[in-house]
């Protein structure tokens, strides 16, 4: 039995993990060229990988497809090989489970003990940033692989920056609850930590409910409370408000309900 991170026979190297980044347009119209978006080493990179993890195989496959429009396929479309993270990791996530243990992704990083390098893809940004991906990474660790993360847009990021808020503490803190009730306890749990100590609290939404997410915060924040909103991050329409909440309950422009965002509270 060949051990965790040597290759077999026949193969010098053990292939590496590269995390590549996709762009931040995944559901918006229009897409972003993806030139200006994306390196030119990056999407070189990706050009020439032919083993894949991802969250869907279809939307891998369109953004295989932009790539190969700029610099052609290694192999064909038809003949990447392509593997999707189970369902469990997007409901409950990578590390949910007895311990924390939770998914093995070491199976779906055969081909990289095989020889072959593997890119691991989100469906938009940095994999395993605010989206599955951090178990394939771990797993890669545990063999005994290389781990590369490529250049490219991270969403948290360029709204951290844009938003006037402290960047130099910060925590994301994904999703909020569901249910009203227990968002707003939420809310306020996060203005607490943010005022208490200054660290930024950041979060996401699925973009259907960006107006009522907006509109709770300015229910339950406190007036002084500073609130950052980043909306369609890298698109020709894209825009951060960053205001007092007072000041948003008099011009609450918000995001609509079609548009990825990310919300930043601080003081």
């Amino acid at each position: 039995m060949t051990a965790p991170g040597i290759a077999p026979a026949g193969r010098s190297q053990p292939g590496r993990l590269y995390l590549v980044p996709a762009p931040l347009d995944f559901g918006c119209t229009p897409q972003v060229p993806l030139s200006d978006v994306m390196p030119q080493a990056t999407i070189v990179t990706a050009a020439r990988l032919t083993h894949w993890i991802c969250e869907n195989a279809k939307s891998a496959r369109a953004y295989l497809k932009r790539i190969d429009a700029l610099t052609p396929l290694a192999l064909p479309l038809q003949a990447q090989q392509i593997s999707e993270l189970p369902r469990e990791v997007h409901k409950k996530g990578d590390h949910a489970g007895s311990g924390g243990v939770g998914f093995d992704a070491r199976p779906l990083l055969t081909p990289a003990l095989n020889g072959h390098d593997i890119g691991l893809m989100s469906e938009a940004g940095m994999p395993a940033v605010a989206d599955p991906g951090s178990s394939v990474v771990r797993a890669a660790h545990d063999l005994g692989l290389e781990v590369i993360a490529l250049i490219g847009p991270v969403s948290l990021l360029l709204a951290l920056a844009a938003s006037g808020l402290n960047g130099q503490s910060f925590a994301f803190v994904g999703y909020l609850p569901q249910d009203a009730t227990e968002r707003a306890k939420r809310m306020r749990e996060l203005e607490s930590i943010a005022l208490r100590t200054g660290q930024t609290q950041l979060f996401i939404e699925t973009p259907y409910r960006n107006e009522a997410v907006l509109q709770a915060l300015l229910q339950h924040l406190q007036p002084s409370t500073r609130l950052s909103v980043s909306s369609g991050l890298t698109l020709p329409h894209a825009q951060t408000r960053s205001r007092l909440v007072k000041v948003w309950r008099q011009q609450a422009d918000g995001p609509d309900n079609s548009t990825p965002a990310v919300f930043a509270i601080g003081r």
